[in-house]
């Protein structure tokens, strides 16, 4: 996996969960523009400093490396969204289409609204 890569999936791991890069490069003890290269790929990242990345964002450096967009984001594939407006269809279709990454995503998204509750 390249640094392209990489940076890509901090920027949508930190959109996804509502981070600013403020924030982010706040907690990393950094400028917004020294933040912004990484996740636009144009500074090498350390092991150390993609493993604060991951502690920030909650994830695990695996998450960040693995990433898969596609597992998220695939609307053309997903029979629930084609089934929107068929009443038929979404009578056939809304039994247990949830794969285990839709899964692992809203316990990521659980896991964040009950750190934002506390925060409140």
């Amino acid at each position: 996996m390249d640094i392209k890569n990489i940076s890509l999936n901090i920027r949508r791991f930190r959109e996804l969960k509502n981070l600013t890069r403020e924030f982010v490069a706040g907690e990393l003890d950094m400028s917004v523009s020294g933040y912004s290269k990484i996740e636009r790929g144009e500074i090498d990242l350390t092991l150390s400093k993609l493993q604060k990345i991951a502690d920030i964002l909650e994830v695990s450096v695996s998450e960040i490396l693995n990433f898969d967009v596609t597992n998220v984001f695939n609307i053309s594939n997903n029979q629930q969204v084609q089934g929107l407006g068929s009443k038929e269809s979404n009578i056939t279709n809304n039994s247990n289409i949830v794969d285990d990454y839709t899964k692992k995503y809203i316990l990521m998204l659980e896991t964040e609204i009950e750190r934002l509750k506390q925060n409140f």
